[in-house]
């Protein structure tokens, strides 16, 4: 059982920290929010003072920062003292017996390009962006989309089942994995703009919103992220949520996934207008509010516009 460092514990690497420490891995952990560290260190974890002075028990790095931006600053180093003593990231130290487990949801091309350079270092790289949300993360049962070589899949195979259930293998092609999951992305974002539209509707309609929600999820509009946004939003105030899943992850997400179908000469009906919905949603201020909180925005909108 490999010992591993999980780089970036916010809700989902948090989530993963646990449910390894839970399975008995020794866990390093590191993130540029000390607090963070230090509550998994209670738990058990070890802290990961630096990403440039890897402990030499650790042959798994698994990176679960949110943007291409934030792998740069793990892999060639940051600004950020806390994790940058050395000046140097991540890439001085790998070598031949390192695997990075890349997490994120980012661009394929990114992808690509990290995988690049983590392999010059000799190390090995799994493509293996992930969902379900924090809880779910905590114990094993998010989704992984994996893309890497079969003999990379083999050597690392209990890791990721002990991660999530379920694995899929997309293909041997580093990038499928983060395509894969930017299409499911873009998916959840058309669902969830749809789902709090449809409640608006209903309230507007003078229909009791849970016993609405009820017929949908039985129904042929039921969606996972329709029914988890809505339920939570009904239950509460959305703004005073405390966030699971910031709106501008699903921003960020919907938006490359927009990029990267212009990149094949393909613009659908819906990404372009749930990319427009999610950035209005920003710029009104709940870019740090729950996504759930989409439900808010478009209430406020429909009391503008009549």
């Amino acid at each position: 059982m490999p010992s591993v460092a999980v780089i970036g514990v916010g809700n989902m690497g948090g989530g993963i920290a646990k449910n390894l420490l839970s399975k008995n891995y020794t866990v390093y952990v590191g993130d540029i929010d000390h607090q963070k560290t230090q509550a998994l260190v209670q738990l058990g974890a070890k802290s990961l003072n630096s990403y440039s002075q890897l402990p030499n028990e650790i042959n798994v790095i698994i990176i679960c920062v949110v943007t291409a931006t934030q792998v740069e600053d793990v892999l060639k180093g940051s600004d950020h003292p806390e994790i940058n003593q050395s000046g140097l990231g991540l890439l001085s130290q790998l070598n031949q017996r390192h695997t990075v487990i890349l997490c994120p949801t980012i661009g394929p091309t990114d992808v690509k390009r990290f995988a690049s350079q983590i392999q010059a270092r000799g190390a090995s790289v799994i493509d293996a962006p992930m969902s379900g949300g924090p809880v779910r993360a905590q114990i094993g049962k998010m989704s992984l989309m994996v893309a890497c070589t079969e003999e990379v899949l083999k050597a690392n195979d209990h890791l990721l089942h002990t991660m999530a259930d379920p694995v899929f293998y997309i293909s041997n092609r580093v990038g499928d994995g983060a395509t894969t999951k930017l299409i499911n992305n873009l998916l959840a974002g058309v669902h969830l703009v749809a789902s709090a539209e449809a409640m608006v509707l209903a309230e507007k309609m003078g229909l009791d919103l849970q016993k609405t929600l009820d017929v949908i999820e039985s129904s042929s509009g039921q969606s996972w992220i329709g029914s988890e946004r809505m339920r939570r939003a009904i239950l509460a105030d959305p703004l005073q949520l405390e966030p699971l899943a910031h709106m501008t992850l699903l921003t960020k997400d919907t938006g490359l996934a927009l990029q990267m179908g212009a990149e094949v000469g393909y613009n659908g009906p819906l990404g372009a207008k749930t990319v427009e919905t999610f950035n209005q949603a920003c710029a009104a201020g709940l870019s740090g509010r729950d996504d759930a909180a989409m439900l808010t925005f478009l209430r406020n909108n429909s009391r503008q516009s009549n």
